[in-house]
């Protein structure tokens, strides 16, 4: 059986290719790729950056990902043909020193599904039964695609420990953004505003669950918890200075890889601020999953274009634009 895939080759380049299907391993499962998300990260790739881990074109990306499983290796026991999954694309190696202390998510080996290995932007991926989390089968694909981004944004709000009734500032409309508006209302916080400046989103921001949605040129009253969502200098500055006195800072989006911003340390002295990165999604897919099938989160009105595999790049370029919020690639169609 064929599989054609959109092969990424550096350089802003992708190139359509068919070969066939090499035979499973015992413990791997083959899915036909129903929806894949193109997520920030392929976004550096595409440009230049690096993912989780380096990428070393040719390379098959599309890393948030959900389809149907067609094909089962011998030794897999709690998958079947015909069940909707997602995938959960980081590989640990269980052995190094951060596996051992309780941080896989800063693994030496990490490995990921569509970084290091062939991922969702083909007709079909192999995968280990592992990494694979059952879907409803009634959920959209295009829904259950989100269940990657969404377990990165719940491991974010695990460390920044929304209490009930506190204030939050979402600063950043995207796909991450949106979703984060909607896990700060989960978490019980009292008022949820969120700064973009695209009106566009902000009225998405609203439809979500958002109390509020302003230009970030406006003043934002100091709140408890800022979660910045935009990946610019300009929103880390603004995270800084809106952040109460004992506030908390969560810096999620994924920078330059040679960002630097001049810290205010005295503001960061005298306010007692606690300022937080957040990387991948360690243990949180589940509960991602299980959002999703219990149908706790808007995520369809968030998916505002679609493209066919044969227009990845395009569908690269446009969630680069201002016109999306997020992009999904449809590799049967």
């Amino acid at each position: 059986m064929k599989n054609t895939c959109q092969y990424f080759l550096g350089e802003g380049r992708f190139e359509l290719r068919s070969s066939e299907l090499k035979p499973l391993l015992a413990d791997e499962v083959r899915i036909r790729n129903m929806a894949a998300g193109i997520c920030g990260t392929d976004v550096h790739i595409f440009q230049g950056g690096e993912g989780s881990a380096p990428v070393k074109p040719p390379i098959v990306l599309g890393h948030e990902y959900a389809g149907e499983v067609v094909e089962i290796g011998s030794n897999v026991s709690t998958l079947g043909i015909g069940d909707h999954v997602t995938v959960d694309p980081n590989i640990y190696c269980g052995l190094c020193g951060p596996c051992r202390s309780g941080r896989k998510h800063n693994c030496e080996n990490l490995i990921g599904i569509g970084i290091n290995f062939d991922g969702g932007f083909a007709q079909y991926s192999t995968v280990p039964e592992r990494q694979c989390y059952f879907l409803k089968p009634d959920l959209p694909y295009e829904v259950g695609a989100m269940a990657e981004p969404i377990a990165c944004c719940l491991h974010g709000i695990d460390l920044i420990h929304i209490r009930p009734g506190e204030t939050v500032l979402i600063i950043g409309g995207g796909a991450i953004g949106l979703i984060m508006v909607q896990l700060a209302r989960l978490s019980g916080a009292a008022v949820v505003t969120l700064s973009e400046p695209i009106a566009m989103r902000r009225a998405m921001g609203l439809q979500v669950g958002a109390d509020n949605a302003v230009d970030p040129l406006s003043i934002v009253d100091r709140v408890d918890v800022v979660i910045e969502c935009a990946g610019c200098l300009e929103a880390t500055e603004q995270a800084v200075v809106s952040a109460k006195a004992g506030g908390r800072v969560l810096l999620f989006s994924v920078p330059e890889l040679h960002a630097k911003y001049p810290l205010p340390l005295f503001d960061v002295f005298k306010k007692e601020l606690t300022i937080v990165g957040s990387f991948i999604n360690p243990d949180t897919h589940q509960r991602a999953v299980n959002l999703l099938n219990q149908g706790r989160l808007q995520i369809q009105p968030i998916v505002t274009h679609r493209f066919p595999l044969r227009q990845v790049q395009d569908a690269v370029l446009a969630q680069m634009g201002n016109e999306s919020i997020k992009v999904v690639v449809m590799p049967q169609d």
